[in-house]
């Protein structure tokens, strides 16, 4: 099993109507292709960690990279897993901004030198899991 996570920024400002179509659109196609993850969204920007078998989540990576909704897709860090992260979340969600994220131990700013280098990557998905247990987040919305 694989994971990934990519940041991206969206074509513009979504509204909350915008972000449950994305959101209830991601859930369905991760139950069909047996994924999992977390996607946070703030101040026009994604950050989305997914994880399953490789072949699906190359197919499903190469789907969100045609996604007309966002640009500038930026795959931070993949990798090799031994169990999920999210095992029971076909998709967990949030909408959060800089300030809020900022109060974790493990955030990393990507406005910083160093953002995508190898050794970021745990520490990537510790704010994410980090993230999810401080709201106390689910995979309902």
């Amino acid at each position: 099993m694989k994971y990934l996570v990519y940041i991206s920024t969206a074509d513009h400002l979504m509204n909350q109507d915008e972000l449950l179509d994305i959101l209830e659109a991601s859930r369905k196609n991760n139950k069909k292709n047996n994924l999992t993850g977390m996607l946070l969204y703030g101040e026009g920007v994604f950050i989305q960690m997914l994880e399953g078998e490789p072949s699906q989540l190359a197919e499903t990576y190469k789907s969100i990279e045609h996604d007309f909704r966002h640009k500038n897709i930026i795959k931070m860090t993949e990798g090799e897993l031994e169990q999920r992260h999210f095992p029971e979340w076909r998709m967990g969600f949030k909408a959060a901004n800089a300030d809020e994220l900022a109060e974790f131990d493990a955030y990393i700013d990507p406005r910083q030198p160093g953002f995508l280098s190898n050794e970021k990557s745990n520490a990537i998905i510790n704010m994410m899991k980090t993230f999810a247990d401080t709201n106390r987040m689910s995979d309902n919305y």
